[in-house]
């Protein structure tokens, strides 16, 4: 099946190869001209512009976006619009707000160019191990599209979750559950670290892997970074978050629905951000008005 796919970062080129394995024709584009030089080394057909890329897509086309969510998917999108003809479609693989998903469908439609959300999970190791996709639009669309998801997926991996925005709706849901996946395995192994034995910790994960009811690929990949460097000594106590995280406590809000795991784990990464926080600060001074307690003085 013949496709566009506009994004070649690590997840991108990642996916052009795959799909170039499976048999599929890619007309792939970036901004970046060593990344086209680099699909082309896997197969595909590389072009500097968008316009080149429809161009050499036969109708109807199929392109795939996978840049970063926000302005760079939200131009890209607009810039397609503009470019495709009734009949194609765009699909957009990046982590999008289930809303501007339902808003884009809308307006696409105008044009009678067809909108597909399809959240992607996979990671680095998608390449091998096969992507997760779960899928929403149109159910006609979604059909026509199988072969693309199919050979992107792990066998059973991929789901039409339902209508314009589904997709991403439970990849949304999906990634706020591994944002607390991650916080509780990072504080139990605190724990373990602070532990008045010498706990091999790598061991641990490995051993937790095999039979226990806590085993997982996350898990796997704690026990993999554990056995490169156990003190975990040259990274920075400093964590981002992409915001899917921030979107499904806000739709947990909106539907009344207590989300408190998923609330710890964005706040302790907005704190992990703060060297010296001031909300700590005013308690370590309300300590010393009210009882004279001591002080540490800030170097800074």
């Amino acid at each position: 099946m013949q496709i566009g796919f506009v994004g070649l970062g690590k997840m991108g080129l990642n996916m052009v190869t795959r799909l170039q394995r499976g048999g599929h024709e890619v007309v792939a584009f970036d901004r970046a001209p060593d990344a086209v030089a680099r699909a082309a080394q896997v197969g595909a057909q590389g072009v500097t512009a968008l316009g080149d890329l429809v161009k050499a897509l036969t109708p109807p086309r199929n392109v795939w976006i996978m840049v970063p969510a926000g302005g760079a998917t939200e131009s890209t999108v607009d810039a397609l619009g503009q470019l495709l003809s009734g009949g194609d479609t765009i699909i957009d693989g990046g982590n999008t707000n289930f809303h501007d998903d339902v808003r884009r469908a809308r307006a696409l439609a105008l044009k009678e160019i067809h909108y597909v959300d399809a959240g992607t999970s996979g990671g680095i190791w998608g390449l091998n191990e096969g992507y997760c996709l779960m899928v929403g639009g149109e159910v006609d669309i979604c059909k026509r599209l199988e072969p693309i998801f199919l050979t992107l997926a792990p066998e059973r991996g991929y789901l039409r979750a339902g209508d314009h925005g589904a997709g991403h709706y439970v990849k949304m849901i999906h990634n706020g559950i591994e944002y607390g996946l991650m916080q509780a395995y990072a504080e139990g192994f605190e724990l373990l670290h602070a532990s008045p034995y010498r706990i091999d910790a790598a061991a641990v994960a490995d051993l937790w892997n095999h039979g226990s009811v806590v085993r997982s690929w996350l898990l796997q990949l704690a026990a993999r970074a554990l056995a490169e460097n156990p003190e975990l000594a040259d990274l920075e106590a400093y964590v981002e978050d992409s915001g899917e995280g921030r979107w499904t406590l806000i739709e947990a809000l909106e539907r009344a629905v207590p989300m408190p795991v998923l609330s710890a784990s964005i706040f302790t990464r907005f704190r992990s951000r703060d060297a010296n926080p001031f909300a700590e600060r005013l308690l370590a001074a309300l300590r010393n008005q009210f009882g004279g307690h001591r002080v540490k003085k800030h170097d800074g």
